[in-house]
């Protein structure tokens, strides 16, 4: 295995991509706040699998205070850079920017942002205001520092991934924008950083998340109203989490139909405070396909 190239400021990351664009390589970028786990390991790898051996596999590294709110774990996130560049080499990536934050907002805060439009507002945007304002806004500085073919992100974020792609196709961004599938713990939990939070017996409550959906999408092909009142009976027979919301709607986070027709695709959403942790998670679903 190579070692990652480690850039800490915009012209190493030039430098190190311009042979990469030269030679006429593709550069895929896998955004990361560190404290990687399998789950970034398998967008790296799906990042690999896009632009090939000529390619450039660029992960970024760098906790983002602007999609941070009052009260949430800025200060708490894990900061784990050794152990993240041990496992970027283990996956073959090229490059690691770990940019300091003066780097990445030079002067602070920046007075120009990305508005994620009514989208922002709803499920997580309602919930924390403002977190999708300076998710997009990173998201775009770093399309323009790293140039990116392709991008790649997890859907476990789903509402962040349908709103980058909401952002590429609106502003004409030259980037292809990939979700790769959520990877999970044996019991079903979705792997998170945030996990290493809960204690032993908050991580046995957690599963349900990952229950309620499954149970979701067994009743899907009865319709939408089954389907969400079987996700909503494994929630309430866990006392202890604590329910933000739990959706379905179309694909692309949009309402749907008064009565879907058979075989229309949906997305279950789900996000519980388990103890102090707040964890997400989702699942496709086809309502009435019976």
């Amino acid at each position: 295995m190579t070692q990652p190239a480690v850039a800490s400021v915009r012209g190493e990351l030039a430098d190190l991509l311009a042979a990469a664009r030269g030679a006429g390589g593709r550069i895929a970028l896998v955004p990361t706040m560190g404290a990687l786990h399998e789950g970034h390991a398998s967008l790296m790898a799906r990042a690999r699998a896009e632009v090939g051996t000529d390619g450039r596999v660029v992960a970024s590294i760098f906790v983002n205070p602007l999609q941070f709110g009052a009260g949430e774990d800025l200060d708490r996130y894990p900061r784990t850079l050794d152990a993240d560049l041990k496992l970027c080499e283990r996956e073959g990536v090229d490059v690691v920017f770990a940019p300091a934050l003066d780097e990445v907002y030079p002067g602070g805060e920046p007075q120009v942002t990305v508005s994620p439009g009514p989208l922002g507002d709803v499920l997580e945007g309602q919930v924390r205001p403002g977190h999708f304002r300076g998710v997009l806004t990173v998201v775009a500085k770093l399309f323009g520092l790293a140039r990116p073919d392709v991008a790649v992100f997890g859907e476990k974020d789903y509402q962040q991934l349908v709103l980058i792609r909401r952002m590429v196709a609106d502003l004409c961004l030259p980037v292809e924008v990939v979700g790769g599938v959520t990877q999970r713990e044996d019991d079903g939990l979705a792997l998170s950083s945030r996990n290493r939070y809960l204690e032993p017996e908050q991580r046995r409550q957690a599963t349900t998340l990952s229950h309620a959906l499954q149970a979701a999408r067994a009743a899907a092909p009865q319709g939408y109203d089954a389907a969400l009142e079987a996700a909503c009976t494994e929630l309430r027979a866990e006392p202890g989490v604590a329910l933000d919301y739990l959706v379905i709607t179309d694909p692309d986070l949009a309402e749907l139909p008064v009565d879907p027709p058979p075989g229309t695709p949906a997305r279950v959403l789900v996000a519980a405070r388990v103890g102090t942790t707040r964890l997400i998670d989702n699942l496709a679903l086809t309502l009435g396909d019976r």
